[in-house]
């Protein structure tokens, strides 16, 4: 049965929260690092890492500083060989299907703000036909500050004319949540994503899930 939702809008962080693209950074950042002599990591050991972005991938495995003279080459091997590698391996979180369907039976728009450059994050999206139904896309092309700053959800919730106050946002790392909040939305923490932890969240009385089943209990 359709319910009469307070809540109009549900946007996604996208790596981590929305879609598992670990296996790809993974491969890609392997390649990289085998193909410059370095050592191999684990997954366990990069999903901590892939919601802080390139930089800090190329900083904290190959061990070195971003005034190395080696950083740029590393950095802009790792991009080109990602853009070959966005949909290889990536998977929509176990449970997101039946979510996704849910908030398309029940008329709640969705989308995602993510920190993740337009060029790559459309292509993975777009990949899933899951995603078809997505109203909005929101990267740091759009904006003028990414998160933590508010203006990539405020800008999702003004192109959508849906009030913040109406809106939740979906995130795997404090960033998200601390964006969402002063954003005016309602903001719930992933934990089956890549840089959550439990104690943190309850220490700041944040809502969390810890599986993507749980999400549809906390919309209004």
């Amino acid at each position: 049965m359709v319910k009469n939702h307070k809540t109009k809008l549900v946007l996604f962080d996208l790596d981590g929260t929305l879609i598992d693209t670990a296996p790809d950074f993974l491969f890609t950042l392997n390649k990289i690092l085998s193909n410059n002599g370095k050592e191999v990591i684990t997954k366990d050991e990069i999903k901590f890492h892939i919601s802080e972005g390139t930089a800090k991938l190329i900083k904290t495995f190959f061990k070195i500083e971003s005034d190395d003279i080696n950083f740029k080459k590393y950095k802009d091997e790792f991009l080109s060989e990602y853009k070959l590698n966005l949909t290889k391996g990536s998977k929509l979180f176990d449970g997101m299907k039946s979510l996704i369907k849910y908030l398309d039976n029940n008329s709640i728009m969705y989308g995602v703000v993510t920190n993740k450059y337009f060029q790559y994050a459309e292509p993975i999206i777009n990949s899933f036909k899951e995603l078809n139904n997505i109203k909005v896309i929101i990267c740091p092309d759009h904006v003028k500050v990414s998160k933590p700053d508010p203006e990539g959800i405020l800008l999702a919730c003004k192109k959508l004319n849906i009030s913040p106050n109406d809106t939740i946002y979906l995130g795997d790392h404090l960033n998200d949540l601390r964006a969402g909040i002063a954003a005016g939305t309602k903001v719930i923490g992933c934990l089956y994503g890549y840089s959550l932890d439990e104690d943190s969240l309850k220490s700041d009385s944040y809502t969390y899930v810890k599986n993507v089943s749980e999400i549809i209990s906390h919309i209004d």
